[in-house]
């Protein structure tokens, strides 16, 4: 479906391993470090369904080009349900040369399906955060959480639920601490669509 693609150029991280299996078909996952414009770079994990595994092609250090989809789904815990985010791969081959000139580009058409939360940072950068859903076939739908900067931000605060949105961007990835006690916290890892454009169709 063309209302969901994502190209991403970099360099393999870790091996693919089992992921899970649905109707009989096993899918693979591992990690692809992408090059930023800044000197860090993002770590995004790739699924692969087995009969496009490569393994001698997927083994770090190796550069490749990735072709598909962002994909989200619901992981259940003891305490709670967490969206997970994945970049299902549709093709991969050797990266090329010219690959490296647009290494991480995603676009997106969806429906706001959350009222946009507007805010500050410390040093007074404008940031929206939001949360597209994107029609996948066989009535599903993938959750893609969005963070709009700038201009993009003012734009984005205003936007209601259930507009229909074109984004383009870039998957990046960040750490943040998460407490899980009075006296404990942990460090993971939030996915999101980092937009450099936006488009209100309806």
């Amino acid at each position: 479906m063309d209302n969901n693609m994502i190209t991403l150029t970099g360099t393999v991280e870790t091996e693919a391993r089992f992921s899970h299996s649905v109707l009989d078909e096993e899918f693979y996952s591992f990690t692809l470090r992408v090059p930023r414009l800044s000197e860090n770079d993002d770590l995004l994990p790739i699924t692969v369904p087995e009969r496009q595994l490569d393994s001698i092609l997927i083994q770090p250090g190796n550069k490749i080009k990735v072709k598909g989809q962002l994909r989200s789904y619901n992981k259940y815990t003891e305490q709670k349900t967490r969206l997970i985010l994945t970049v299902f791969a549709k093709g991969i081959a050797p990266a090329l040369p010219d690959d490296d000139t647009n290494p991480n580009e995603i676009f997106i058409n969806g429906f706001i399906c959350k009222a946009p939360i507007y805010r500050r940072t410390p040093f007074g950068r404008e940031i929206t955060d939001l949360i597209v859903a994107v029609n996948r076939a066989f009535n599903r739908s993938d959750y893609i959480p969005a963070i709009a900067w700038g201009k993009n931000a003012v734009y984005s605060e205003n936007l209601e639920v259930g507009s229909n949105v074109m984004l383009w961007g870039r998957l990046q990835s960040r750490n943040y601490n998460k407490r899980i006690s009075d006296d404990e916290t942990e460090v993971r890892t939030a996915y999101e669509l980092s937009i450099t454009k936006i488009e209100k169709l309806a």
